[in-house]
């Protein structure tokens, strides 16, 4: 990413994970019956979410970290012609390890 964006607060910038091309039984998708993945890499996170006493509360994903999120989480932004994700990070439904 060329283009350097930093998130605030709770916000984190996540890439979406690429489609599978074939179903499990070895059946080829074509592209008007994909669905958009509900899985992706977070490129960037914000600070931390601020708490009503004024204290910063660290984010507990971090930049590299391949989560899970809702289907209609976020909002598309496009940086150096490239589809990204920013959402909150309540957004985030779990972290997958490996």
């Amino acid at each position: 990413m060329a283009t350097t964006v930093r998130p605030l607060h709770d916000r984190v910038i996540v890439r979406r994970l690429d489609e599978e091309e074939k179903s499990a039984g070895g059946i080829i998708i074509p592209d008007s019956a994909k669905e958009k993945p509900l899985e992706g890499v977070v490129i960037s996170a914000g600070k931390g979410k601020i708490l009503e006493n004024g204290e910063v509360r660290p984010l507990d994903v971090t930049a590299g970290d391949k989560v899970i999120f809702s289907k209609y989480a976020g909002t598309e932004i496009k940086l150096d012609g490239e589809a990204f994700l920013m959402m909150r990070e309540d957004d985030i439904l779990g972290v997958i390890e490996s």
